[in-house]
C-alpha cells in the first residue's frame, strides 16, 4: 500500500521534474535571415568587396599577366618570374595599374552580389537555414546579377593591368578607346564565360562557406561570439580556395577574351569558349588551362577571408543599430 501511495503521489500532475544542468552542447540553429534591410545588405557587401579587392590587387595583377598568353613582357607561367618581370618593367606601381577601375566596379558589384544572395537565400531556404541547395542556387543568382555590373570595369581593369602607359593613360581613356575602336560589346565579350565560371564558383563557395561556418560554430557554440571573426575568416578562406582551383580553366578563358589584342594577346573571331580553349590547348596544352592557379588561389583564399569577415562585421554593426532603434 505504501508503494502504491508513493507511486500515486509521484504521478500527480502538480509535481514537476527538477531541471538538470545540461551536459551536452546544444544544437546551433542559424537564423535563416538576419533581419536587415535591403540597403544594409548592399552597404555591407559594398564595403566588403572594396576591402577585399583593394587588399589583394597586386596578386590579381600577377595572375592576369600569367593568364594572358602572348602578353609582354611576361613569357613564363611562374609566379616568381611574373612578379619579377612586372617589377622590372614598371616598378611597384605596375602591380597597381587598373586599381581605379577595380574601385569603381567592386563596390556596386558586391552591393548587388550580397544583397541578391541574402534575398534569394531567404526566399529559397524557407525556414531551413541548413538547406545547402538554397545556398548554391542563391549564389548563382547573385553572380548573374553582379557580373552584369562588374564585367565592364573588370575588362578595363585587366587591360590596364597588361597595357603600358602608352596603350591607356587611365580608366576613362581606356573606356573611350575601347568604345571607339571595338564598340560597347567589347565590354561584355567575356560576360557569358564570366557567368559560366562564377556560377559554379559561387555555388561551391557559398555552399562550402555556410557548411563550414555552421560546423565551426557547432564545435564551440559557447564561445562563438568571442571567435566570430576567426570562424568567418577560416570558413571564407577554405571556401574561396576550393572554389578558385575548380574554376581556374574558365578564368583563363575569361582573361583571354577580356585582354584580346592588348600587348600581343591573341584576338579571337568570336567569343566562343570552345575557340579560346582550342587556342590555349594548341599553344600550351592542358597546363595552359591552369595558368595562374597558384596566384588565383593565393588571391581568393585570403580575399574570401577578408571579404566574409568584413561583410559579417558590417552586418553585425547594422544589427546592433536595428536592435537599438527597436528598443528605443
Amino acid at each position: 500500500m505504501a508503494t502504491e501511495a508513493t507511486t500515486t503521489n509521484f504521478q500527480n500532475s502538480d509535481f514537476r521534474p527538477v531541471p538538470q544542468p545540461p551536459d551536452f552542447h546544444p544544437e546551433v540553429i542559424v537564423s535563416p535571415h538576419d533581419g536587415l534591410h535591403f540597403w544594409q545588405f548592399m552597404i555591407a557587401g559594398s564595403v566588403a568587396g572594396c576591402v577585399e579587392h583593394m587588399a589583394m590587387f597586386p596578386v590579381d595583377t600577377v595572375k592576369t599577366h600569367m593568364q594572358a598568353l602572348g602578353s609582354c613582357p611576361i613569357k613564363s607561367v611562374g609566379v616568381r618570374h611574373a612578379l619579377r618581370s612586372i617589377l622590372k618593367s614598371e616598378g611597384l606601381p605596375g602591380l597597381y595599374r587598373g586599381i581605379g577601375a577595380m574601385g569603381l566596379g567592386a563596390g556596386p558589384a558586391h552591393a548587388v552580389y550580397f544583397s541578391v544572395y541574402e534575398v534569394c537565400k531567404k526566399y529559397f531556404s524557407g525556414e531551413n537555414p541548413n538547406y545547402s541547395a538554397a545556398h548554391a542556387v542563391s549564389g548563382v543568382c547573385a553572380t548573374v546579377a553582379s557580373d552584369a555590373v562588374f564585367t565592364p570595369m573588370d575588362t578595363v581593369k585587366q587591360r590596364l593591368q597588361l597595357g603600358n602607359s602608352a596603350a591607356y593613360r587611365g580608366v576613362f581613356d581606356c573606356v573611350k578607346k575601347v568604345l571607339k575602336e571595338e564598340g560597347f560589346g567589347a565590354f561584355y565579350a567575356s560576360y557569358r564565360t564570366t557567368v559560366l565560371m562564377n556560377a559554379p564558383y559561387t555555388a561551391v563557395h557559398f555552399t562550402t562557406y555556410e557548411a563550414l561556418k555552421r560546423g565551426l560554430i557547432e564545435i564551440s557554440p559557447e564561445s562563438v561570439s568571442d571567435e566570430r571573426v576567426i570562424v568567418h575568416a577560416t570558413a571564407g578562406a577554405l571556401a574561396g580556395a576550393s572554389a578558385a582551383v575548380i574554376t581556374t580553366p574558365l578564368d583563363v578563358v575569361k582573361t583571354q577574351l577580356q585582354c584580346q589584342g592588348v600587348c600581343g594577346c591573341d584576338r579571337f573571331k568570336s567569343s566562343s569558349i570552345g575557340d579560346v580553349v582550342k587556342t590555349i590547348m594548341r599553344k600550351d596544352g592542358y597546363k595552359g588551362l591552369m595558368r595562374g592557379w597558384i596566384p588565383r588561389t593565393l588571391f581568393h583564399a585570403p580575399a574570401a577571408a577578408i571579404c566574409w569577415s568584413t561583410y559579417e562585421a558590417a552586418k553585425a554593426f547594422f544589427q546592433e543599430i536595428n536592435a537599438s532603434s527597436e528598443s528605443g
